[in-house]
């Protein structure tokens, strides 16, 4: 069996994640830099029913995201990458998520947390 990645990059969603209460109750932005390592058939095909459609993994990005304020990037990112998993036909899920708005004492471009999960 051959395999593809599907890429999404760079999902911008707002959220209440973070270990202040501050970052919780004023919300800011995250994100989620998604990868999906598939069955190829749809390169073959090019027919939407044998894919994932990224559609629904924005959705579902967003549904993980809005249902609860994580404390922790690491907690929310395998929250993400297991919803993936269990709810599209993928062997491997690769979720980055970036703080861009980070509040550090020194000046960063963004704090970021990879989690990887595989059949």
């Amino acid at each position: 069996m051959s395999s593809l990645t599907i890429e999404l990059a760079g999902l911008e969603l707002r959220g209440y994640h973070g270990a202040t209460e501050e970052e919780r109750r004023e919300g800011q932005r995250f994100l989620f830099d998604v990868e999906l390592t598939a069955d190829a058939t749809a390169a073959q095909t090019d027919d939407l029913e044998d894919t994932v459609d990224y559609r629904e993994v924005v959705t579902a990005v967003r549904e993980v995201s809005d249902a609860r304020a994580y404390t922790l990037l690491e907690a929310l990112a395998a929250a993400t990458a297991e919803t993936l998993l269990a709810r599209f036909p993928v062997e491997r899920v690769r979720v980055r998520v970036r703080k861009p708005d980070v509040r550090l004492d020194a000046p960063v471009e963004h704090s970021a947390v990879t989690v990887e999960r595989e059949r």
